[in-house]
């Protein structure tokens, strides 16, 4: 399918504000928003939903680690470069973004338990086996924590299906740090 990849001017009239906000808070609208505009409510609850799991008590790190497992499970290139970038930036280390990249274990105990679990959750489509939930509450997490990794699925299920329909094309922010799901 091919979506048209808005600009401000061009989008529906339902999605001019948002990408207005993000142009102003980004410096650009990434290709995946000009994209989801097309949608004006797709587009709106994508950043409703964000803001959301930012509030959850995961940490910024937690919420990385979910966002980019979740990603490199259902082969979004564009979300593991996107979530890549964004994760420099809010300085999770560069060996726990690698380690999803590259699909190999988090040395930290704990992480690794969350990308497991996170990964697990959305591979089954919501039908971990028990032991990966026995896991994920013994490693410190809460029953709390469990529901919000699913918002944090729900979040990337929104923007990895509409990438892979849309072939979004990779906005040249993200570029150095290019994924790919063969690789």
């Amino acid at each position: 399918m091919t979506y048209p990849i808005h600009t401000i001017e061009s989008a529906p009239e339902g999605a001019k504000e948002f990408l207005t906000g993000t142009k102003q808070a980004l410096g650009f609208v990434p290709n995946l928003f000009a994209v989801m505009a097309s949608a004006p409510a797709l587009v709106k609850a994508y950043g409703a939903v964000g803001k959301l799991f930012d509030e959850t008590s995961l940490s910024p790190t937690e919420r990385q680690i979910v966002l980019l497992s979740v990603s490199a499970e259902n082969g979004c290139e564009y979300c593991v470069a996107a979530h890549t970038a964004i994760a420099g930036m809010q300085k999770v280390s560069s060996d726990v973004v690698d380690a999803i990249r590259a699909r190999r274990p988090i040395a930290d105990a704990k992480l690794e338990t969350l990308r497991r679990f996170a990964a697990s959750v959305a591979v089954t489509r919501g039908h971990p086996v028990a032991a990966e939930v026995r896991a994920f509450l013994a490693a410190g997490y809460t029953e709390t924590q469990v529901l919000e990794v699913i918002l944090g699925i729900g979040l990337k299920t929104l923007s990895n299906y509409t990438n892979h329909l849309a072939e979004t094309p990779l906005d040249q922010a993200f570029a150095p740090v290019a994924w790919s799901k063969v690789a």
